[in-house]
């Protein structure tokens, strides 16, 4: 899709955050406290990137996972801004900025995938959709 129609679909915010590389404000994504059994989707897309069996709390303020879905749809890429060195998190599918991999958390894979809440969808059980 042409960054036009980006600008189109999504909204201002979800643009910033999805398609340039921005952060939303910690605790204040709607998908943080969400304890229902689903998948994370997409927001731009629509591709499954994590189960709510592998979402932990890390007190970050961002939804954390512990591991991506088998379906390998999270890409991973260097982050070199803000003068340090980080792994940006992206959907393979649509490049749509996620977040950031960090090597701290729980086992079994001792990483945390700090996602944007606003990057995502959540699926429910049951065919709910709550957007992110």
């Amino acid at each position: 899709m042409s960054e036009q129609k980006w600008q189109e679909t999504l909204s201002e915010e979800e643009y910033r955050v999805c398609r340039n590389a921005g952060t939303e404000r910690p605790f204040t994504g709607a998908l943080l406290d969400e304890k229902r059994a689903g998948t994370y989707v997409c927001k731009c897309c629509g591709a499954d990137l994590f189960s709510s069996q592998t979402k932990f709390d890390a007190g970050c303020g961002w939804p954390s996972f512990f591991q991506q879905l088998e379906n390998d749809n999270v890409g991973y890429r260097d982050d070199n801004t803000h003068g340090m060195h980080r792994v940006e998190i992206f959907c393979k599918q649509c490049d749509s900025h996620l977040g950031h991999l960090f090597p701290d958390g729980p086992e079994p894979s001792g990483q945390r995938y700090c996602v944007n809440s606003i990057s995502l969808t959540f699926k429910g059980n049951g065919d709910v959709v709550v957007k992110g």
